[in-house]
């Protein structure tokens, strides 16, 4: 099919002066905008249109938050039932129709063993702020302090959580290796590599010599998203859920980018049969409005009255989007259908890597994807016994394909270790016109990118 054409740039008008504005009043810590210089003033579905005409297909999709695309009709149509009863619209914590809907509908979607023994905890507006009340609650739960997490992990930006993230300098937090085909940390991918990850994991808990005191929680992203789109395997993931259990450690599954539907089951961990003590939602439940829980096991219900509060945790606009959302997506089956367009891009990403050296993987799950682009012409960071390491990232190359794509009317995000990995993360309601039109744009973008005489000048920040 033929790459469809953006629509013709506007001469420059009031979207310049937006982001001249932007660039002097907002704080060095913006992040998409540095890269996207785009001024959205329409949306509907995956398209997106700018002040100045052009129109982008969005493969952001709000980092993962809007499953259903923009402006979905069953959330405008939630939105506005809220708005036109009359229902007030901070509540704090207080039970209404609204929550009480949305808390329904939310535990229909979890697994069965998990939904029909849980609690749930409404937190502040955003997933960083469900993880600080995750490691909160087991913490108060067992009277332990110390947390395991994984390399590459990213879990947020305040405290709590960004100590618990890849690339912490101080924390009290052990870091343990997350398995990877492509880049293993032992030398092995597949199997042999996660089995290994899962052996040193036990070996450093049983070692009474190990340094690692018995710890509060365990936790882990069924797939890790900003640490480059990588899948955790199934039986590694069984592995450590018996590792935990059979040590009274309790597990938190950080579902806040894979859950409802993203990775082609309703919630990522289904993919292995793992039941977690703790989920950490958020996103893609607030049907694209602010909106965090974490649900958990009522054994670890031991928190006092204000244990973790949040003035906006009662969001009933996000909880009735919400609602409308997990409803959509279990009824249409959009998970299933994520699963299906998934492998068939997937599969058509990889076709490229024929013609495309510096394409030096393609993975992930559903519509999680994953590229990561490589200099084929430099040496391996390290070679290992045996095995043939990959050449290194090139994130030069990702911010020019990044760049190319925007050119042509496409919306990507860049993620991994070095920002060398090109991140798709379009809604669940793709069409497969649409998903072909990304790929071939996405294509189309690396070529003009390889070409390209700059692309291995400074990419600068580009999150």
């Amino acid at each position: 099919m033929a790459v469809t054409e953006p629509a013709p740039v506007a001469p420059p008008a009031a979207h310049e002066g937006i982001l001249r504005r932007q660039a002097l009043r907002e704080s060095a810590a913006r992040t998409y905008a540095r890269s996207l210089p785009i001024v959205p003033v329409r949306a509907r579905g995956m398209t997106i249109e700018g002040a100045d005409g052009r129109r982008y297909l969005d493969c952001l999709s709000g980092a993962g938050t809007l499953a259903l695309g923009h402006n979905h009709p069953v959330v405008l149509e939630a939105i506005r039932k809220v708005i036109d009863s009359g229902a007030p619209l901070h509540v704090l914590d207080l039970a209404t129709p609204v929550k009480d809907a949305f808390t329904t509908e939310l535990f229909a979607t979890l697994p069965r063993q998990f939904a029909e023994n849980a609690r749930i905890q409404f937190c502040g507006p955003a997933g960083t702020d469900a993880v600080e009340a995750a490691f909160k609650l087991v913490r108060a739960a067992t009277g332990r302090s110390e947390l395991l997490a994984f390399t590459g992990a990213y879990h947020g930006m305040t405290a709590g959580a960004l100590a618990a993230s890849g690339g912490a300098p101080d924390v009290r937090v052990t870091r343990l290796p997350f398995p990877q085909d492509y880049r293993c940390p032992f030398g092995e991918g597949g199997e042999r590599g996660a089995d290994i990850a899962a052996r040193w994991t036990e070996s450093l808990l049983d070692d009474p010599k190990g340094g690692v005191p018995a710890p509060a929680g365990m936790i882990l992203e069924p797939v890790q998203g900003e640490g480059g789109v990588n899948p955790a395997p199934d039986g590694w993931l069984r592995r450590m859920r018996e590792i935990t259990k059979s040590r009274s450690i309790p597990l938190i599954a950080d579902e806040v980018q894979t859950g409802v539907g993203r990775t082609g089951t309703f919630w990522a961990v289904e993919h292995s049969g793992i039941v977690p003590d703790v989920m950490v939602l958020s996103k893609a439940i607030g049907g694209s409005l602010p909106l965090a829980v974490i649900v958990y096991r009522s054994e670890l219900d031991v928190w006092q009255p204000g244990a973790h509060a949040g003035t906006f945790r009662g969001n009933q606009l996000a909880m009735a989007a919400g609602a409308a959302t997990l409803a959509h997506v279990r009824e249409n089956g959009l998970a299933e259908r994520a699963a299906t367009l998934g492998a068939r891009m997937l599969a058509s990403l990889r076709a490229l890597s024929a013609d495309h050296p510096s394409i030096g993987d393609v993975r992930g799950r559903g519509l999680m994807i994953g590229i990561e682009l490589v200099d084929p012409e430099a040496a391996p960071l390290a070679r290992t016994a045996g095995n043939a390491s990959p050449p290194p990232p090139d994130p030069a190359l990702a911010a020019a394909v990044q760049q190319e794509c925007l050119l042509r009317g496409l919306i990507v995000e860049l993620g991994g270790r070095h920002d060398a990995v090109v991140r798709l993360l379009p809604p669940l309601t793709l069409t497969d016109e649409q998903a072909t039109a990304v790929v071939d744009r996405l294509a189309d973008a690396l070529r003009a990118a390889e070409r390209s005489p700059y692309r291995r000048a400074a990419a600068g920040p580009t999150r």
